[in-house]
């Protein structure tokens, strides 16, 4: 053991009868950061191990997505640490532009003002203020979990070193010509006043109308269809496609726009489908994407008809209207014209809306600032195609894939005050200057800075490594960049991870910044449905905490963590996690009264008991499960195989088997005692990383040591004895057969039963005072009857059941199970030799049968043996 995990000589305090969270919980949690055990040194020769936290929003607060990431997380860096490992989990929050810049602006909405009122510089101050005063209260939540995170590295995305890692990147980028100024179809979210990136709008099937319109006179015409009519004040044009005999006639020639003094040409273009609709689209190309690039193809006009709010400005009857007002008000003039051939209502079709207010986003043309993702998201793709990156589970390589294979140019700019400022410097006569953090603005008349701020997405897309000093060359960048994992959602795979990719590979000479992107799932209620407040089943993870502890809700996060599913959880699965708490500390109480202790060496293998070298086997096993799980990102497996062979195999069999050793005293009862103790220290070492409030207090009690946070992980022992596990496995199929047979008799769980015990071999004859125990079975006597006899695993088990049970009522109900399995032993035979059944059922189904015939078979042999062991008489 290392220094810092040397036993104190000291008298093992007693453990409190009930645990109680709220105890312990904040206490405990305040010691560790006090002792600085959650830092990082990047100085230490230790190995890095480094993970960051996906930025929370400022203006967030913790939600059952945060707690089952920040599980995980927390699980792999408190295991690496104690593993040895120089452990950095780097925390922080996101400035979240859109977010935060809503939050103040509703704030001054309440005291009458807006943002323009206060100005650019005082609006910002506010923003600042807010955020010292009210925003990041998820880091004290994070607490409440149990987060073993680097306060001291703690980040902003507005801090003033990620700030200069932000315009240094922009400055590389733009003279790089991966940065330009462009007029392009952007979205638009007319409620939050800015453009949104195409993975910021979220789309959803919405009820609309579909109007077929009549554009031109007489032969000269043609009818058209659109959800959107407003946008036909800014139509330029009517495509059809070249080869649509239709309107071969028409193309090239200019027809009335109606409801204007305008005429538009039609055009042929092959974009068009001639077998939609009626072959002839609308072209917009200020307010759609496709009509844009129509436009450009052939050269058309670009006409903006609503502003920044969607509303009409388009001189005439409809200017001042807002896009939906003004959408019935042209579907009534168009009727009144008689050009109206046909509406849908409803029609349900694709919307896309701002992700943050749920606004319809509206296509817009717009100057801004763009990236040029061709090449950096090339380099993101082969970083995981060449092995560099890993994906888990590897299934979802194909979805990153299809993402950055296919990635438009990123809109990077957004019309808001709160952000990183654009770099960039107009001068009076047109000139363009983009100035670096340490480079002063031009000065002189005319000169003004760009009113944009950048997307949040650039600043968080540099979090691996500006978080560490880039672009300074610091010793935190030299240990622990690249990442060893990111632990993120599959939901913000392209979001996030790809910028990062694409950030990290670029600034960073080519290391991508991460080794392997481990992805989970979403957290959703018990019956697989999405958490939402609109839903009724949001849930306060506090709220959980608070009743069952952090632990509890912990061990149920991590239990259904399977890499890239989702996560399905209820409170009554919360409960039981709790229950698994209390049994870990009651049975640790139970060994602490017993004796079990650490110190020392243990017991040479000739003075353990079977059961000692049992459970010292199934021990050294399940430490290299865990180990293997872990090392697969297989949280859920991790938990269960915990959870079994603490609760089944450690309190249910083992303690319970080795309490008439305990109670013979002596030394068999010293040896089982240091043997008790070594299986609780290595089993709340393993439990730690997923639970480490309890784990913590019961270690510290049972070792007198100072922390579980910097303990050693357990390392394999290599003992293994397949021969007394043989054998502990036969006493437990004899004591499980035994109770089931009482319990089938109706027998109390506590009524004390005369027997006789057979116990073939020298096999069981060490277990007897066990399993006489276990069973509630007393010594035969003089007058001992043997009512009922079960050979069992080479053992048998008489029973004088006289006058505890109606014989022939018990005969009769056996006889009847026994038809039962019989007839399902039977159906299932038939079908399993049926050739033509077995050819087209799934393997799913068939294994089914055969699982079945296997219970069948067992239950006529178990029933079998329960009708020969009644009496006869």
């Amino acid at each position: 053991m290392t220094d810092n995990t040397q036993h104190q000589q000291a008298a093992t305090p007693e453990l409190p009868t009930q645990y109680v969270p709220a105890d312990v919980e904040g206490k405990l949690y305040e010691r560790w950061v006090e002792r600085g055990y959650f830092e990082a040194d990047e100085h230490s020769e230790k190995p890095p191990y480094t993970i960051v936290i996906p930025p929370p929003n400022v203006t967030g607060s913790l939600h059952l997505g945060h707690a089952f990431e920040h599980t995980l997380i927390d699980a792999l860096t408190r295991r690496k640490r104690m593993q040895g490992y120089e452990t950095l989990w780097q925390p922080g929050m996101d400035h979240a532009g859109i977010a935060t810049q809503n939050v103040v602006e509703r704030e001054l909405a309440k005291e009458g003002k807006s943002r323009h009122d206060l100005g650019r510089e005082a609006f910002i101050e506010r923003v600042w203020k807010w955020k010292n005063e009210s925003g990041g209260q998820i880091s004290g939540q994070m607490r409440r979990l149990g987060d073993g995170v680097a306060w001291s590295r703690e980040r902003f995305t507005m801090d003033e070193g990620l700030s200069r890692a932000v315009q240094t990147v922009f400055k590389k980028m733009y003279e790089d010509e991966l940065i330009y100024r462009a007029e392009r179809i952007i979205n638009w979210c007319p409620r939050c006043l800015t453009a949104i990136s195409d993975i910021e709008v979220e789309y959803s099937d919405d009820d609309g109308e579909l109007v077929s319109m009549t554009y031109g006179e007489g032969e000269e015409s043609l009818v058209v269809a659109t959800t959107r009519a407003e946008t036909m004040l800014g139509d330029t044009a009517v495509a059809v496609h070249p080869d649509d005999e239709r309107y071969r006639h028409l193309v090239g020639k200019r027809i009335k726009l109606p409801l204007t003094d305008r005429t538009i040409p039609v055009v042929a273009d092959t974009h068009v489908d001639p077998e939609f609709g009626t072959g002839a689209v609308k072209v917009t190309p200020a307010h759609d994407p496709n009509d844009f690039e129509i436009g450009r193809r052939h050269d058309l006009p670009a006409l903006t008809v609503m502003d920044e709010r969607a509303v009409i400005t388009v001189p005439g009857p409809f200017e001042g209207l807002d896009r939906l007002e003004a959408r019935s008000a042209i579907v009534a003039a168009l009727r009144a014209e008689g050009r109206i051939v046909a509406e849908k209502r409803p029609y349900v079709h694709s919307v896309g809306h701002c992700s943050r207010c749920k606004t319809t986003v509206e296509p817009r043309l717009s100057m801004q600032w763009w990236v040029k993702v061709a090449p950096l998201a090339q380099a993101a793709g082969d970083a995981v195609r060449d092995g560099q990156v890993k994906i888990h589970p590897q299934e979802m390589e194909k979805r990153y894939f299809d993402w950055v294979d296919d990635l438009r140019d990123w809109c990077i700019s957004r019309q808001l005050w709160w952000g990183h400022r654009i770099p960039i410097w107009y001068g009076p006569d047109g000139e363009i200057v983009c100035v670096g953090p340490d480079e002063e603005p031009p000065g002189g008349e005319g000169w003004h800075q760009e009113t944009d701020v950048l997307d949040t997405w650039f600043s968080s897309g540099l979090w691996p490594f500006s978080t560490l000093g880039w672009p300074e060359q610091t010793d935190s960048l030299a240990k622990f960049y690249p990442n060893s994992v990111l632990v993120t959602g599959y939901d913000i795979l392209f979001f996030w991870v790809a910028r990062m990719m694409m950030f990290g590979l670029y600034a960073m000479d080519g290391t991508p910044p991460f080794h392997t992107i481990a992805l989970h799932g979403m957290v959703r209620d018990q019956f697989g449905k999405k958490m939402s407040k609109s839903f009724g089943n949001a849930v306060n993870p506090l709220d959980w905490m608070d009743a069952y502890g952090s632990d509890a809700l912990r061990f149920t996060l991590a239990r259904g963590a399977n890499p890239g599913v989702d996560v399905p959880i209820g409170e009554d699965w919360v409960q039981g996690s709790r229950n698994f708490a209390n049994k870990i500390w009651n049975a640790t109480r139970f060994a602490l009264m017993n004796g079990a202790t650490v110190e020392g060496e243990l017991p040479a293998a000739e003075e353990l008991s079977a059961t000692d070298r049992w459970i010292l086997s199934r021990l050294d096993t399940v430490v290299a499960e865990v180990d293997a799980y872990y090392e697969d990102y297989q949280f859920a497996k991790v938990s269960d195989a915990l959870f079994h062979f603490a609760w089944d195999e450690v309190f249910d069999w083992y303690v319970e088997l080795s309490k008439t050793t305990f109670m013979g005293g002596g030394r068999p009862a010293e040896v089982s005692a240091r043997v008790l103790g070594e299986v609780l220290d290595t089993t709340l070492r393993l439990l730690h990383p997923v639970m480490p409030f309890v784990t913590e207090t019961l270690w510290t009690t049972l070792t007198g040591q100072e922390s579980l946070v910097i303990a050693d992980w357990p390392a394999m022992s290599g003992f293994r004895d397949k021969a007394a596990e043989t054998e502990i496995e036969q006493v437990q199929q004899v004591i499980t057969e035994v109770r089931r047979f009482r319990s089938d008799q109706g027998l109390q769980p506590g009524q004390k039963v005369p027997a006789r015990l057979t116990l073939e071999g020298t096999a069981f004859a060490p277990h007897e005072a066990a399993i006489r125990q276990l069973l509630r079975l007393t010594p035969e006597g003089d007058a001992f009857q043997a009512t009922a006899s079960l050979p069992v695993s080479g053992a048998t088990v008489a029973l004088d059941l006289s006058g505890t049970i109606d014989v022939e009522a018990e005969r009769k109900r056996l006889s009847k199970d026994l038809g039962n399995a019989e007839k399902e032993k039977a159906a299932a035979e038939a079908k399993l030799g049926n050739e033509a059944f077995l050819a087209k059922a799934p393997d799913k189904v068939v294994d089914k049968i055969r699982g079945r015939l296997a219970k069948a078979e067992a239950d006529i042999e178990r029933i079998t043996a329960q009708l020969a062991g009644l009496p006869t008489g």
